[in-house]
C-alpha cells in the first residue's frame, strides 16, 4: 500500500489540523506549510512529516531553548567534550603515571511526562535510556543517581506514583548492575498533575577509548563503504509518540496511547555486557575510532540513523528491520521508540565482526525471542537522507535540512505572582518546631526511597546513598590499576528545592547550582563539573519562558563565579543539559520551574571521604555561613501555610573560597563530621547529624538575629566537627582562604539537643521523628 502523502498547501487551516491531529504528528499549521513549501517544495509523506515532528520537538532541537542553553559556559581545562553530537558529557577526573587520562560520562535525562501515565515503565524507560547514553561513549556505567518530585505527599495519587517510580527506577537499576549512590525526593502540589523523574548516569573510560556518537568526519566512501548495523530488540509501536508527546500539554483522557515503552532490564544487561566485549576488540584491532554508536532513544531508527551519519547521507531499508507485531506502518517501524536497541555505523569490513559478536558470540537471537544485529543500510556520500520500504521511497530529503531543526524566539514575561514576607512570631515550643520540621517529608530521611535500590552492586560504592549528602565510588579499585588511581574516589550529587524556585526562579537557580556544589564538596570532593536537566512548563506562554529565561540565568550566573580549584580562573562547566518543556495540565496549569542540577566532584584520597554522622563527644562544632533573614522559602514558613521573598542569595566568589578551604580541612584530615545547612535550617542539621550515633550537641550561635531566623533560617552553609585539638588548625585553613569560621558549640555526652536557651531535646525523640518521618506519611 503506498504511504501517504499531505498536500498542506491546498488545505485549509482548520483541515489542516485534524490532519495533524489524526496521524498524531505534533507539527503547528506553519510548520507543516514551511517543509512542504521551504524545504521540501512538494506534498511531504507521513513518514517524513512524523521525523520531522520528532526532530523539530523541543526535546531534539532544543527550538524555543537553544539560544538560551548557549550561554552555559561549556569550556574548561578538564572537560575532554563538549556535548553537542555527542550523546552525554565527558570531564576529566584523572591520569595515570603513563599519561593516560581517565574520564567520567555523564548522561541527565528525564522521563516525565511519561512517568505520570505510566509511572513504573516511564521510570524504568528513564533508567535504561541513561545507561544506553552512557555505553554508546565506549564507557562503562558505574553509577547512577535519581531525583524525584512529587505532589502532595498526603494524595492518592502521589502514594500510587510515588509507589510505581520507585519500582521502575530499582526495577532496572538492580537487575542491570548499576549502584544508585545518590538522589533526592520532594513534595510540592505543583507537582500534583505532572511528577518529574531525572537519572543522572556515570560511565568510566580512558580517553583514547572513548566511541563517538557519529562517523568520523573525514572517512572517504569512495574506498570502503559504511553499514548501517541495528542491534537489540524487535521493533514494535512502542514508545511511538514520544518526544512528540513531550512537546504538548498533558492530557490524562490521551493517557498512554503509543507512548510505554516496555523495558527489559536483563536484555539491556546483556546488551551493556556484550557492548564491553566488542569495545575491548576494538581497542585491541585499533578500529575504535574508525566506528559511530548511538543508543535508538527519541525517535527511534530515524532519529538514530540521520544523526550518526554525521552529514554525509544514509539509506535505509525498513524491511531488514525485525519487527514483533505484524502490520506496523513503516513510520512506526521507523520512528517507534521501543527500548533496548541500538545503532553501529562501521566499515563494511567490520560488518561480520560485529553482526556474529552479538548473534553468536552473544547469542542474541536465543537470549530475547526476535532480538539480533542486522545490517539496515548504508552511509551515503551526497548529503541525502533515503528511507525504502517495499519498492516505496518513503523518505528523500537532505539531511541538513532535517538536522537543522526550527527555531523560535519566545516572547517573555515576569511571573504574575510576587511574594511577601508573612508575620511569625516565635513559636511557642520550639521542641515542637524541631520535630514537625524532622517529620516533614522534604526534611525526613528518604530511607524508604533509596532503601530500593542496589547500592553496593559493583564493589565500588565507598559512601553509599544515605550517609552523606553526596555518594561517593571509588572507581579504581583494583588491581588493574596503579595504586595511586586505586585512592580516587568520584562523589555525586543532585539539587533542586521548588519552593525557592517557585518563589523567585533566578536566585531559585542559583540555589539550585551552590547547593550541588555544597553537597559534593562536603564529603571532601572538590567540585569539576556540572550537568542540568530542565524541567519548565509550556514555552509557547510568555510567563513560563520568563521562568525558564531567569532560571538560565541565574544557572548562568553562579557557574561563572565558581572557580575550579584545580584550574585557577577558570569557571565550573555544565558538561551536558537536557530540556523538558510542557510539564504542564489543563486542570492544574505548570509545575514550579525545576532545574535540576547535579554535580560531579573528584577526590584523590578516598579515604579522606567523610559522612555527616557526629563521630565522639567533647567534638567542637563549627558553623561556616551567618544566619540571615531567608525564610522565604523554608519549611518553617510552609509548616504556617505562608511563603516569604526572601529566599538564600547565594554569593558564589565566597562559596568558591569556603569550599576549596573545607576540601582542604578535608584531605588534611582535620574534620570529623560535615553537613550542608540546608531544608529545615541550623537545627534540623545538627539533629540529622547527632541521629545515627545518638550523639547530643550544645548549640548556642551568637547573633542579633530572632531565635527563628538563627534555627530554622534556611541561609545555606557548612556545620563541621572538629577534634579540639586540631580547631587552631582547622581556623588557619579557612582564614587562609579569607573564610570565617564560629565555633557554635560542643558534641555532648547527655544525647540531648540544647540550642539557643530554647530546644531541649533527646536525641532519640528526634532521631525517631527524622528517620521515620517520611514513612509514616507514605506507607
Amino acid at each position: 500500500m503506498q504511504e501517504k502523502t499531505f498536500d498542506f498547501s491546498s488545505m485549509s487551516e482548520q483541515e489542516m489540523q485534524s490532519v495533524l491531529e489524526q496521524y498524531q504528528i505534533i507539527l503547528t499549521c506553519e510548520e507543516a506549510l514551511k517543509i512542504q513549501q521551504d524545504v521540501l517544495k512538494r506534498p511531504p509523506t507521513l513518514s517524513e512529516c512524523t521525523l520531522w515532528s520528532i526532530q523539530c520537538s523541543e526535546y531534539c532541537s532544543y527550538k524555543s531553548t537553544q539560544n538560551y542553553l548557549k550561554q552555559f559556559s561549556t569550556k574548561a581545562p578538564n572537560v575532554l567534550l563538549e556535548r553537542e553530537r555527542e550523546g552525554a558529557g565527558v570531564v576529566t577526573i584523572a591520569t595515570d603515571e603513563q599519561g593516560h587520562r581517565y574520564v567520567v560520562v555523564v548522561s541527565h535525562e528525564s522521563p516525565n511526562c511519561l512517568s505520570h501515565l505510566v509511572p513504573y515503565e516511564g521510570a524504568a524507560t528513564g533508567v535504561g535510556e541513561n545507561l544506553s547514553k552512557v555505553s554508546c561513549m565506549g564507557a562503562r556505567v558505574i553509577a547512577m543517581a535519581d531525583s524525584l518530585r512529587f505532589g502532595d505527599v498526603n494524595l492518592p495519587k502521589t502514594q500510587w506514583l510515588h509507589e510505581g517510580i520507585i519500582a521502575g527506577i530499582a526495577s532496572y537499576g538492580n537487575p542491570a548492575g548499576i549502584p544508585n549512590i545518590a538522589g533526592d525526593v520532594s513534595y510540592h502540589p505543583g507537582y500534583n498533575e505532572n511528577c518529574l523523574v531525572t537519572v543522572t548516569t556515570l560511565g568510566l573510560a580512558k580517553e583514547e577509548e572513548l566511541i563517538h556518537s557519529v562517523v568520523p568526519k573525514d572517512i572517504d566512501l569512495e574506498v570502503e563503504d559504511y553499514e548501517l548495523i541495528l542491534v537489540g530488540k524487535p521493533t514494535d509501536n512502542s514508545g511511538f509518540c514520544g518526544a512528540r508527546f513531550a512537546s504538548a500539554e498533558l492530557e490524562s483522557d490521551k493517557a498512554s496511547q503509543g507512548v510505554a515503552q516496555e523495558p527489559n532490564a536483563f536484555l539491556g544487561r546483556h546488551l551493556l555486557k556484550a557492548h564491553y566485549a566488542l569495545f575491548d576488540i576494538l581497542k585491541e584491532r585499533k578500529l575504535i575510532k574508525k566506528v559511530g554508536f548511538k543508543d535508538l532513544g527519541v525517535g527511534g531508527i530515524a532519529c538514530a540513523s540521520v544523526e550518526i551519519v554525521n552529514g554525509h547521507g544514509a539509506e535505509l531499508l525498513l524491511d531488514h528491520v525485525p519487527i514483533s507485531l505484524e502490520g506496523l506502518p513503516p513510520s512506526m517501524v521507523l520512528c517507534s521508540e521501543t527500548q533496548e536497541r541500538y545503532l553501529w555505523a562501521v566499515p563494511a569490513s567490520m560488518s561480520e565482526l560485529v553482526l556474529d559478536h552479538y548473534n553468536k558470540a552473544f547469542d542474541l537471537p536465543n537470549v530475547s525471542s526476535g532480538s539480533a544485529a542486522v545490517v539496515i543500510g548504508k552511509v551515503r556520500n551526497d548529503g541525502w537522507y533515503k528511507v525504502r520500504y517495499k519498492n516505496q521511497l518513503l523518505i528523500d530529503i537532505k539531511v541538513q535540512d532535517v538536522t537543522s531543526g526550527i527555531f523560535y524566539d519566545r516572547p517573555i514575561k515576569d511571573r504574575a505572582i510576587k511574594f511577601t514576607e508573612p508575620c511569625i512570631g516565635m513559636p511557642e515550643d520550639c521542641n515542637d518546631m524541631l520535630l514537625s520540621i524532622l517529620t516533614h517529608e522534604n526534611v525526613a530521611c528518604s530511607e524508604m526511597v533509596y532503601e530500593n535500590y542496589d547500592k553496593q552492586v559493583q564493589g565500588r560504592t565507598y559512601l553509599e546513598r544515605g550517609v552523606a549528602a553526596a555518594g561517593v565510588i571509588q572507581p579504581f579499585n583494583s588491581d588493574d590499576y596503579s595504586e595511586e588511581l586505586q585512592l580516587y574516589g568520584i562523589a555525586l550529587a543532585v539539587s533542586h528545592n521548588p519552593a525557592y524556585n517557585d518563589i523567585d526562579p533566578y536566585f531559585g537557580a542559583m540555589n539550585a547550582v551552590a547547593r550541588a556544589l555544597r553537597k559534593v564538596a562536603i564529603v571532601g570532593a572538590s567540585p569539576q563539573a556540572l550537568t542540568a536537566c530542565l524541567c519548565y512548563g509550556n514555552p509557547e506562554k510568555p510567563e513560563h519562558m520568563g521562568d525558564f529565561s531567569e532560571g538560565v540565568c541565574g544557572i548562568v550566573d553562579a557557574c561563572k563565579d565558581y572557580l575550579l580549584k584545580e584550574h585557577p580562573g577558570n569557571s565550573i562547566p555544565i558538561i551536558t543539559e537536557s530540556v523538558s518543556l510542557y510539564n504542564e495540565s489543563k486542570t492544574q496549569g505548570s509545575i514550579p520551574p525545576s532545574p535540576m542540577l547535579s554535580c560531579i566532584g573528584v577526590m584523590k584520597d578516598v579515604t579522606k571521604a567523610i559522612t555527616r554522622a557526629f563521630k565522639q563527644q567533647d567534638s567542637c562544632i563549627l558553623m561556616v555561613g551567618d544566619r540571615q533573614d531567608e525564610l522565604g522559602g523554608s519549611v518553617y514558613y510552609q509548616l504556617h501555610n505562608q511563603l516569604g521573598s526572601q529566599i538564600p542569595a547565594p554569593k558564589m566568589t565566597l562559596l568558591t573560597r569556603e569550599i576549596h578551604a573545607l576540601t582542604d580541612a578535608i584531605e588534611s584530615g582535620l574534620i570529623l563530621a560535615a553537613d550542608v545547612i540546608d531544608v529545615g535550617g541550623l537545627a534540623a542539621t545538627i539533629a540529622i547529624m547527632s541521629a545515627p550515633n545518638k550523639i547530643g550537641a550544645n548549640i548556642h550561635v551568637p547573633s542579633e538575629l530572632s531565635q527563628d531566623l538563627v534555627l530554622f533560617s534556611e541561609t545555606s552553609g557548612f556545620v563541621l566537627e572538629v577534634a579540639p585539638e586540631n580547631l587552631d588548625a582547622v581556623e588557619q585553613i579557612f582564614s587562609h582562604y579569607h573564610v570565617g569560621t564560629v565555633l557554635i558549640g560542643h558534641t555532648n555526652p547527655s544525647k540531648k539537643l540544647l540550642m539557643q536557651d530554647c530546644i531541649d531535646l533527646s536525641v532519640v525523640f528526634s532521631e525517631q521523628a527524622w528517620r521515620n518521618g517520611l514513612r509514616e506519611k507514605i506507607l
